[in-house]
This record gives C-alpha cells, sequence and structure tokens, in this order.
C-alpha cells in the first residue's frame, strides 16, 4: 500500500493550489442551486483527469512536448482560450430570483469549459507529466496500478468536494452581490494564468 500511499499524498499536492480548473468547478457549484446541475463540469473534469494520468504513467503524453512548435501551440491556444473565459465569466451579472438558477452555465456549456481548462492547460498537463508520470517509475506491476488509482481517486473527490463548497457558500447569500464577486475572482485567477502563458511563449 505504500505506492497507494504516495499517489494519494502527491496528487493531493498537486491538485490543492488554486488553479483554473478548480476555479471554474467552484464556480458551477456557487452558481447552481441544486448541486445536480454543477455536475456536468465535476464529471467532465473528473473524467480529463483521468485520461491525463492514465497518459502520464503510460509515458504517452512525454512525447508531444518532445516538439517545441506543438508545445508552442497549445501555449498560445491556452492563453487565448482562458482570456475569453475569463472575459465571459467577469461580464456575467448572476440574476438571482426565488426558486430560480442565478444565470448558470448550461450542461453543454459546462463540459466545454470543464474539457478546455482541463486538456487546454499546458501547466497542468506539465505537472501531471513532470511529476505524476515521473514518480509512477518508481514502480510496476499491480504497484504501478495502485498508484495511478490513487491519484485518480484524489482527482474524483477533490473536485466534487470543491463543488459542494461552492454550493455552501452560494447560500450564505440571497442577493447577487456574493455570487458576482466569485465571477469576478474567478476572471481575475484565470487572466492571471492567461497572462502567465502569454509570458511563457515571450
Amino acid at each position: 500500500m505504500t505506492s497507494f500511499l504516495h499517489g494519494f499524498i502527491l496528487a493531493f499536492g498537486l491538485i490543492l493550489p488554486l488553479g483554473v480548473q478548480n476555479v471554474f468547478v467552484f464556480n458551477q457549484g456557487a452558481t447552481h442551486k441544486k448541486f445536480t446541475r454543477a455536475l456536468p463540469a465535476v464529471l467532465t473534469a473528473g473524467i480529463c483527469d483521468t485520461i491525463l494520468i492514465f497518459l502520464a504513467v503510460a509515458g504517452v503524453s512525454i512525447v508531444i512536448f518532445r516538439f517545441e512548435w506543438l508545445k508552442t501551440m497549445i501555449f498560445l491556444v491556452g492563453f487565448l482560450f482562458l482570456a475569453y473565459m475569463g472575459w465571459l465569466m467577469c461580464k456575467d451579472t448572476p440574476e438571482v430570483k426565488k426558486d430560480q438558477e442565478s444565470n448558470p452555465f448550461s450542461a453543454k456549456r459546462q463540459i466545454l469549459f470543464a474539457a478546455s481548462v482541463s486538456l487546454l492547460n499546458p501547466h497542468a498537463i506539465l505537472d501531471t507529466i513532470g511529476v505524476i508520470g515521473t514518480n509512477s517509475l518508481a514502480y510496476s506491476g499491480f504497484e504501478r496500478w495502485l498508484f495511478t488509482l490513487a491519484c485518480i481517486i484524489v482527482s474524483w473527490i477533490w473536485f466534487f468536494a470543491l463543488a459542494i463548497c461552492g454550493k455552501k457558500i452560494g447560500q450564505i447569500s440571497s442577493n447577487e452581490k456574493l455570487l458576482k464577486q466569485i465571477n469576478q475572482v474567478s476572471a481575475l485567477i484565470i487572466w492571471g494564468m492567461a497572462v502567465y502563458m502569454g509570458c511563457q511563449l515571450l
């Protein structure tokens, strides 16, 4: 069980920082009155992380970053998308009415955005490849699968916890102010990541 504990602690340390993916899942929990309405974002984020972890452990995704032009393209697409996503979140003004949703993302929009911030985020990919992929090399066979499983379990638990936490915080205020502030903070964090990616391109 050493490999499982190793994977659990490592994945938790990687996923804990407040990144774009975390902010988006939290935001969806906060802007939906029913937790089930935020599930598309949670499930998509979990599935995307599962795919990235499998690719990292298999060593497939390491090949991608051997091509400098492909790495540059991924950073460019990530920069443009995050800038656009930050703008959307910033301009959205929650309208909280009795027994109604607070101007939420549709299920289709949640899936699109969650997949994009997961798969078009170069730093998340690099962390997965560089850290989880590298650490998995210490194990083989069944132990390696335990390590991989632990990393995946942490991702799923974390995304569900984020959405639930967002929902609870969203219930604190009965007016638009708190939800609007959550959107604005989310936009600032996302724009910050976009600027950082832009600097990497330069």
